[in-house]
């Protein structure tokens, strides 16, 4: 490793993440994790058994191989990087997944399913998994903020390209790698950092994204562990990482206050779709509650967000319901007809619904600069006999700011994970993970997500 004077990112990163250990993550950090750990796998149950995410356990399944990782809502074992890669692909596959607090990308796709596969395999304890999840997170946080918001503007999907290098992080603390074998796994993450944000349509490729960064952690991790050397200079070197995916980035947020405790922040979705919509929702919900406007006799809505992200969801016809998670203009309409924008108002049912379709039609989209926040929105309801009702919303429900309590992530998981393993099974997961860091060994708790064949625990 290069001298400290001289030392590359990733020479800084290794020897940052070397030294994090189960004592000296911060009580914030570790209270994050757990909290993200227990509404992962909860969206990871409930998205295994979308049609996503069931092709992508078959995958995983398909060519055999050693049994040494559990897929989440299956089962069944696959190999660790096949694991990591499906249950990246089934906790994506709803849209109830985490969020940093730019709505640039989710930290446990990739993250989470690359440590749990990692873990499981080395027969890691709880305390070992904890430190690996705020490692990673923070390892992809960081590579997201040097290089975003060019990043997701030159149209490149941050989950899987910052996620990545998480993953590798995550898993080779998992596996013992020493601070020389992680320069090489964040060589060789970088190698594998790929990604676009081309899936707005009926398809199901927006749920594909994090599985490969989940998939390419490992690899890169369990390569340098057998002694394969990566590029130390991949995150800004000339020809590297920063340089390749975007135009304006900031290098020194990789390395930004390495010697200080690392605030992990990570919000949690309260509602089934894009989290940059969820502050329209709030919106909506808020005029519903409050106006109890006649859905009949609205004439026009108008949406006005910050320019950050004015001109992205705007889809006022959506094919299916991966489109509609994706459409502000139907999460909109769905939230003022129903209350509420979970995963069953994303329905066939609703897709085509007159009442629905009819305000779709009749919401419009404009930039407003003066807005606050990147997600900051300003509704306004136009009704037919001219009255006016408005909302706006900073910070959504879930964020820093607004967050969802212990009871009501606790709430969505178990709404979530009962109809897949059953209500035993999904208490017991609860309190394994409230006391994660005391407990025994992963593969106990991964256990617990296998799906219940048995009468009455479906």
């Amino acid at each position: 490793m290069t001298a400290t004077a001289n030392a590359t990112a990733a020479d800084r990163l290794a020897r940052h993440f070397s030294r994090l250990t189960p004592e000296t993550i911060t009580d914030q950090a570790k209270t994050a994790v757990k909290r993200l750990l227990l509404d992962y796998l909860g969206v990871a149950l409930a998205g295994s058994q979308t049609e996503s995410g069931r092709i992508a356990g078959a995958y995983a399944l398909a060519d055999g191989g050693q049994p040494q990782s559990t897929l989440i809502g299956g089962n069944g074992k696959a190999p660790a990087a096949q694991a990591a890669f499906a249950n990246a692909i089934a906790s994506h596959s709803i849209e109830l997944d985490d969020i940093d607090v730019f709505a640039y990308f989710h930290f446990s796709p990739p993250v989470f399913s690359a440590a749990l596969a990692a873990a499981e395999k080395a027969g890691a304890s709880g305390a070992q998994l904890l430190a690996a999840l705020a490692a990673g997170c923070e390892m992809m946080e960081r590579v997201s903020r040097a290089a975003n918001p060019s990043l997701r503007d030159r149209c490149y999907h941050s989950t899987p390209t910052c996620g990545v290098f998480g993953a590798a992080v995550a898993a080779g603390k998992l596996w013992g790698l020493s601070a020389e074998q992680m320069v090489s796994a964040i060589g060789l993450a970088g190698a594998q950092a790929s990604g676009i944000l081309e899936f707005h349509g009926h398809s199901m490729q927006k749920r594909f994204s994090p599985g490969p960064g989940a998939r390419g952690g490992l690899t890169a991790a369990h390569l340098a562990l057998l002694g394969f050397t990566g590029q130390d200079t991949v995150l800004e070197g000339p020809r590297g990482f920063l340089k390749a995916f975007t135009d304006e980035p900031d290098p020194s947020q990789l390395t930004a206050g390495l010697d200080t405790p690392y605030r992990l922040d990570i919000e949690f979705k309260p509602y089934s779709c894009a989290r940059p919509i969820h502050n329209a929702i709030d919106c909506a919900l808020q005029i519903r509650r409050r106006d109890e406007p006649r859905l009949e006799d609205i004439d026009a809505i108008l949406v006005e967000r910050h320019p950050s992200w004015a001109h992205k969801h705007q889809n006022k016809a959506p094919e299916s319901y991966h489109a509609a998670q994706l459409s502000l203009h139907f999460s909109v309409a769905v939230a003022l007809r129903e209350g509420r924008a979970l995963l069953d108002q994303y329905s066939d049912r609703n897709l085509h619904d007159p009442a629905i379709v009819r305000l779709m039609r009749i919401t419009d989209i404009a930039a407003d600069p003066s807005l606050p926040r990147g997600v900051s929105c300003r509704m306004t309801v136009t009704m037919k006999d001219g009255r006016r009702f408005s909302a706006q919303v900073d910070y959504p429900k879930g964020s820093i700011q607004v967050p969802m309590s212990d009871a009501e992530i606790e709430a969505k998981f178990t709404s979530l994970a009962a109809p897949v393993i059953g209500t035993e099974a999904a208490g017991e997961l609860v309190e394994r993970v409230r006391g994660i860091e005391h407990g025994g060994r992963v593969g106990e708790l991964m256990a617990l997500t296998q799906r219940r064949r048995q009468a009455g625990r479906v």
